[in-house]
């Protein structure tokens, strides 16, 4: 069985420091389509079968993808696991972010709080998640394993970063105020539960029901084309903070040069080219790119 395969595939990467989330639960749902084929090692055909059911171009390279970095691992034990091509699915794309307007954040915001059942934590819980996201640029899995000793005089302590590398993240106060308020309301509901995010049955909140919420609400406020169309992420909040904090140093370059290092250590990245993947363009920097271009045609220094 591929089963065994994969969960010690899996281990492997969790050991090594990754989160391993996604990707265990696509190899997870390979497994089972490979059972259901009576296959007991990777085949080409089947990988390729199974990648095709996903609804977008996206997922179906992704699927792909995931299974054929496996298969190419199993290869080196036993070599009857069969590697698919690389150009199967043709390269890999990468997908813009979207950046979210502050009216966006506010709607999507709205609709959350008229999540039901109505009187119960749930609104409060997704409201302040989101509104956490969006005001600190947390990656959702450091969010979502916040304990409640976790919030202190000096900020959110991260404990569950990726590798493992703790970390402190300063709050502003309208931040840290609605996070106290809403623990005022979840503590008296979730009874001794430690992480900071619960479900409507007092446990720790899980990550799949997260996104599946957010999705729910962003189509319904019609931020999202909907089912294998590309729209606006959960993870997009990472981007937005990065990009708006850029935008608050435009015409200070030696602020600039300070605030990408303060940006990256914020963030939790290990190295400041990898904040650099968060940047992207929006009008407000494309017109300080514009004057700072044209001082220097002009012989000015940008």
């Amino acid at each position: 069985m591929l089963t065994n395969a994969i969960e010690r595939y899996i281990a492997l990467h969790r050991a090594t420091g990754f989160q391993f989330t996604t990707e265990a639960c696509r190899l997870r749902q390979f497994a089972r389509a490979a059972a259901a084929a009576a296959e007991d090692v990777v085949r080409s055909e089947t990988v390729l079968a199974w990648a095709s059911q996903a609804p977008s171009p996206k997922s179906r390279r992704d699927r792909f993808q995931t299974v054929r970095r496996f298969a190419r691992a199993m290869a080196i034990e036993d070599p009857r696991h069969e590697v698919p091509p690389v150009v199967s699915f043709g390269p890999e794309i990468r997908r813009w972010p979207h950046i979210y307007t502050a009216a966006e954040i506010e709607r999507l915001l709205h609709a959350a709080a008229k999540l039901g059942p109505r009187g119960s934590l749930r609104p409060q819980t997704y409201v302040t998640l989101f509104a956490l996201l969006a005001a600190t640029g947390l990656r959702v899995s450091e969010a979502l394993s916040l304990h409640l000793d976790d919030l202190t005089s000096a900020g959110l302590v991260i404990r569950q970063a990726k590798f493992h590398k703790k970390r402190l993240v300063p709050l502003h106060e309208t931040t840290r105020r609605g996070l106290e308020r809403y623990l005022s309301e979840r503590t008296r509901t979730a009874g001794m539960q430690p992480t900071i995010f619960v479900s409507s049955r007092g446990t720790a909140l899980p990550y799949n029901r997260v996104v599946a919420t957010f999705l729910y609400l962003v189509r319904r406020i019609g931020m999202h084309p909907g089912p294998g169309c590309p729209g606006p992420r959960i993870h997009d909040f990472r981007h937005t903070f990065a990009v708006r904090a850029l935008e608050q140093c435009t015409g200070d370059y030696d602020a600039i040069r300070r605030h990408m290092l303060a940006l990256s250590t914020y963030l939790g990245h290990a190295h400041v080219t990898y904040t650099y993947w968060y940047l992207h363009t929006t009008p407000p920097l494309m017109r300080e790119i514009a004057a700072a271009s044209e001082a220097l045609v002009a012989g000015g220094a940008p």
